[in-house]
């Protein structure tokens, strides 16, 4: 093979890696977002497609003329997956609530029955919706509160590319429940955004299934439906039959245990083997599954790390990376890393002394981290920091005692020995 054969070979070879892992920082890519990230995926989507359904058995969504690429992640949450939220867009950035989730809902489906719509059009629609469906709390725009949280969802659906304003801002409806917004609807867009093996309309009304409904086989373990069942996500949205639901045959369990493992790994700042189920285990263990891990691993750029305590996928450039850690963007960040070294040196400690040494930087830095200066400032700051280290699954609380895991190694603070002369 001539050099330049090469080079095209392996220049292929990084486009696909660039674009898989940009895919996984952002399931929903698009043009108007960013054009260069797009071409990328509408150029490469055939190796593309075939690499998520293969490895991880999801599905990729490619529409050139509508402008949008979607990663369908299905599957059920994992241990640290449901510590990410969706985000309201404005300044604060804070996690979405219970209503702002219901009101997305809402939205959302309202969304469906016309391409063009106004701002006031929609929240009298979602005053319908929400007086007629069961156990929805009334919407009520002329609430501050409510506006708000009605804002939070439509900035978030102008977000992904399902609503754009044509004339007016959505922020204008914070402070005058009669501003003028006009928006466009892409109907396709927001059907996309749900990521459902099982379309809801499909799923019986009763909240949580029988058990070892949408069981996943992954040995007899029905790892599908608990995590499912503990993340309250209805299990039968969460059932995929490809796997075979309740018998499945050999190889729809093999098939599980390889898409489960590395969805986990994709998903997950670090997987531990203590928290895989037998059949993950024993796939992970297995000649076959050692080399398709490293051979995924390898062909979406990462670096695999295989240790005994359990498996890291490291990305030299980050750009699958949604948050990050050592990262000075938060006060529960910062403090989180200074409180690692006293965890990783001293053992497994109480969250009494947490608290005492988050109340102790606080007091040695008087100016720093202002919004937990005040009276139980310092447990405030150490459940932050602890929930960043369960997040990154650098820590793990059991009862009143909480201990490093072993990925905290990592950050060890290596202290200067002065040899005598």
């Amino acid at each position: 093979m001539s050099s330049l054969a090469n080079q095209l070979v392996r220049a292929e070879k990084e486009e696909i890696a660039r674009a898989i892992r940009t895919l996984l920082g952002r399931p929903l890519v698009s043009r108007h977002d960013d054009p260069a990230a797009f071409d990328l995926i509408r150029k490469r989507r055939g190796p593309l497609i075939q690499w998520f359904d293969y490895f991880c058995g999801w599905r990729l969504i490619v529409e050139p003329r509508q402008g949008y690429a979607r990663l369908v992640k299905t599957g059920p949450p994992g241990p640290r997956t449901a510590s990410r939220p969706a985000r309201r867009r404005r300044t604060t950035r804070a996690p979405f609530d219970r209503r702002r989730y219901t009101l997305l809902c809402l939205c959302s489906a309202e969304l469906l029955t016309s391409p063009v719509t106004t701002i006031g059009m929609l929240a009298q629609r979602v005053v319908q919706a929400a007086a007629v469906e069961p156990d929805v709390p009334a919407f009520d725009p002329v609430r501050n509160e409510e506006r708000a949280a009605f804002v939070d969802a439509v900035k978030l659906l102008e977000h992904y590319g399902a609503v754009t304003a044509m004339d007016g801002v959505t922020d204008a409806y914070l402070g005058d429940e009669d501003a003028k917004v006009l928006y466009r609807v892409d109907t396709t867009r927001v059907i996309r955004l749900l990521a459902a093996p099982v379309p809801p309309s499909r799923v019986a009304a009763a909240p949580v299934p029988p058990s070892g409904a949408g069981a996943a086989p992954d040995g007899g373990t029905g790892a599908a439906s608990a995590e499912a069942q503990g993340t309250g996500v209805p299990a039968e949205l969460t059932a995929e039959a490809r796997y075979g639901g309740d018998e499945p045959t050999g190889t729809q369990r093999t098939l599980w245990a390889r898409h489960s493992l590395i969805r986990r790994l994709l998903d997950e700042p670090v997987v531990y083997r203590d928290e895989l189920t037998p059949a993950q285990s024993a796939y992970a263990a297995s000649l076959t599954g050692c080399r398709l891990l490293r051979r995924a691993a390898e062909e979406a750029g990462f670096v695999l790390e295989e240790r005994a305590e359990g498996f890291l996928l490291v990305d030299p450039d980050a750009i699958a990376t949604d948050t990050r850690f050592p990262d000075d963007g938060s006060h529960a960040k910062v403090a989180a890393l200074l409180m690692l070294d006293l965890l990783v040196t001293s053992g497994p400690v109480t969250a009494e002394r947490l608290d005492a040494e988050a109340a102790r930087l606080l007091r040695r830095f008087p100016q720093w981290a202002r919004a937990y200066q005040s009276d139980g400032g310092g447990p405030r700051l150490a459940a932050d920091a602890l929930e960043v280290l369960t997040q990154f699954g650098l820590a793990r609380r059991s009862g009143d005692q909480v201990a490093a895991l072993p990925a905290a190694a990592r950050y060890r603070v290596e202290r200067a020995v002065q040899e005598d002369s």
